[in-house]
């Protein structure tokens, strides 16, 4: 699994813990729709971190939270 994998991954369950729409948590964040929609389709290589933590403040967690999970810390160097 890569980080972008992960990135997806996790916007996906919390999202839908919280029954929140990827459109509506874009709105809550104040980050453009289509910037949710490339992250979550892919287009979106390598989304930066102030989008991330604009997202996670829509979801009202920290960016702690965001990466504290087992398939964060599970990711390989991807620089070999």
């Amino acid at each position: 699994m890569t980080t972008l994998d992960c990135v997806r991954r996790r916007f996906i369950e919390l999202c839908n813990e919280r029954n929140l729409a990827f459109y509506a948590l874009a709105i809550s964040a104040g980050v453009h729709p289509s910037t949710m929609k490339s992250i979550m389709n892919g287009q979106s290589q390598n989304p930066g971190i102030v989008t991330i933590k604009k997202l996670c403040d829509g979801l009202d967690i920290s960016l702690t939270e965001f990466f504290n999970t087992d398939y964060f810390r599970a990711l390989e160097q991807e620089i070999k």
